[in-house]
């Protein structure tokens, strides 16, 4: 009896874990065969077959890889979006990608899509319509009421899609003015925060270089920002390429600001790794101190076709083993 538990549980055992408890019964199995000369022959088949397993096993753990949610910023192929949205999103779940950031909202529609219509498009193709890259700037007061009812409308529209990040992707020109339009931004920004909040999203805002490269009466424009926002209320996306170009270090950042960075932009020059500069090892290893829940790749300019370019971004992610989600 115990010979025959050799042979068949270790076999639904291995590539799982083997515990404390089935060794032992190995250990114990194998001494009551050595007792009898004429289990020696079958004790040599034992461990040929444990040798075996541990071979494939061995070969298997080394092959296999990690599941990874990796997300696609659809500007990254924003022509071929408006010549065949529905061709697009098919060859980027074929790429295999987990989720997609939209970047064609307009007047309740994506992509010229009702947002149900695109999200079902989206699915269809194994992903999800995780986040939304749209907005409208700060208004003056005659146009605050109309701003605001835009805003509704976006909410609406995106709650239907089942986004769960809305991100406002740049500040206005007036935001880099003085400190005082700043101040309002991010006043505003926490309006549109709460707003989001009851519909259980998450409103967040990307940055550039912009942001780090600005200083008005000695305040850094993302410092500002960051301070002068409520955490409840509005998240960071940190691209990661653009506060390189603005002269900072992310890490530098996550340390200043834990927990304010739900979501990085997975960014290069050209195709993600492709610069052979961008750290991104180390926003990876301290994604718990930035605060990361997703991330999301984005390719701006191109050393192949797009739809090319963002498969060898996703294939570096896939190979890159400091991205352990």
């Amino acid at each position: 009896m115990i010979v025959s538990h050799f042979f068949v549980e270790p076999v639904i055992c291995f590539g799982f874990h083997i515990s404390y408890e089935h060794d032992l019964l190995i250990f114990v199995g194998i001494q009551s065969i050595i007792k009898s000369k004429a289990n020696k022959m079958r004790l040599k088949n034992c461990f040929l077959v444990v040798a075996a397993f541990s071979m494939i096993m061995g070969i298997f753990s080394c092959t296999q890889k990690v599941e990874k949610e990796i997300g696609i910023q659809l500007w990254s192929v924003r022509e071929d979006m408006k010549a065949d949205p529905a061709g697009t999103i098919a060859k980027l779940g074929e790429i295999g990608y987990s989720f997609v950031e939209a970047a064609g909202y307009h007047d309740g529609k994506f992509y010229g899509m009702a947002p149900a219509d695109f999200k079902a498009l989206v699915e269809a193709n194994g992903m999800t319509l995780k986040s939304s890259h749209t907005g409208a700037h700060l208004p003056d007061s005659a146009l605050w009421d109309e701003t605001m009812a835009w805003w509704d409308k976006c909410i609406a529209a995106h709650k239907e899609a089942g986004v769960t990040y809305l991100v406002k992707p740049s500040l206005g020109r007036h935001g880099f003015q003085n400190l005082d339009t700043l101040k309002m931004y991010c006043d505003y920004f926490n309006i549109v925060g709460e707003k989001c909040n009851k519909a259980g999203i998450r409103f967040g805002f990307h940055n550039h270089a912009n942001e780090f490269t600005t200083v008005l009466d000695g305040q850094i424009v993302q410092d500002f920002m960051i301070q002068n926002t409520d955490p409840d209320k509005v998240m960071f996306q940190l691209d990661l390429y653009w506060i390189k170009e603005g002269g900072k270090e992310a890490l530098e950042y996550f340390k200043k600001y834990p927990g304010r960075f739900e979501m990085y932009h997975v960014k290069d020059k050209k195709e993600v790794g492709e610069s052979g500069t961008m750290d991104f090892k180390s926003a990876f290893d301290n994604a718990q101190l930035a605060g990361m829940k997703d991330y999301v790749v984005e390719v701006e300019d191109y050393n192949f076709e797009p739809i090319e370019s963002v498969a060898k971004s996703y294939e570096y992610l896939m190979n890159a083993e400091y991205v352990t989600r």
